[in-house]
């Protein structure tokens, strides 16, 4: 549970903002988790009443889309950059670093969106998809093209995020790796493959992992960029 702040009597309070509001809220997620985000446990790390805080967020909902907006613009994406590939490898890599960095606000990114039509979404989830289709129509695909290399990219990016916060390490000082991994309560004959590969799970490098699939993504869809493709209403 969050920690009343305490004010020192006679001490003016310093004057809140959106952008206060939100960077506490993000620091509450991160500490303790998107279910301890309320407006109660948020008064109280701001030392001010629940109440006052609806002027910068109407709800938990925005608050909650606050946070997430809070974090993509932390991304940087120049969509007039020739180098289309580059960006979306730079971009690919700056993501997996604010995952790693705020793995509470992942699912905010990944799963919260689905539940809200995209013109209904906060502007700032939108403007990473904006830019994106801009570099990529820049770049010579087709707008509805452009649109499913987005999907196709953002699909793998978010998997691979997923998949590489769940490599969760049981016992990081041991050395074996079997229980390292946690490994050995799984029935050996029933998960032979998966401890086999238990040296090879151990040394789960994500940066590498993530390049190595941009590397096949992104040539195939340059591949398709250089090739005539027949369009048809399907």
């Amino acid at each position: 549970m969050a920690s009343a702040k305490i004010s020192r009597p006679g001490q003016p309070k310093a004057r809140l903002s959106r952008d206060i509001v939100l960077a506490k809220a993000l620091e509450l997620v991160d500490a303790e988790g998107l279910d301890a985000l309320t407006m109660r446990c948020l008064g109280q790390e701001l030392g001010r009443d629940p109440m006052s805080l609806y002027r910068y967020a109407e709800n938990r909902a925005a608050l909650l889309d606050g946070v997430a907006e809070l974090v993509l613009d932390q991304l940087s994406i120049n969509a007039g950059d020739p180098d289309w590939k580059a960006q979306l490898r730079v971009l690919a890599h700056d993501l997996r670093r604010l995952a790693l960095q705020h793995p509470n606000v992942v699912p905010l990114l990944v799963t919260r969106p689905l539940s809200t039509p995209l013109g209904l979404r906060p502007l700032g989830t939108l403007r990473p998809l904006e830019q994106i289709l801009s570099l990529l129509v820049a770049a010579g695909f087709e707008p509805a093209d452009a649109l499913h290399v987005y999907r196709a990219y953002y699909g793998f990016l978010y998997g691979h995020i997923l998949n590489e916060l769940q490599e969760y390490v049981v016992d990081p000082e041991e050395n074996e790796v079997l229980l390292r991994l946690g490994l050995h309560r799984l029935p050996a004959k029933e998960f032979p493959r998966l401890r086999a590969l238990a040296p090879a799970l151990a040394e789960y490098d994500g940066g590498m992992e993530l390049d190595q699939g941009l590397t096949i993504l992104l040539s195939g869809l340059e591949a398709q960029l250089s090739r005539p493709v027949a369009r048809s209403g399907a």
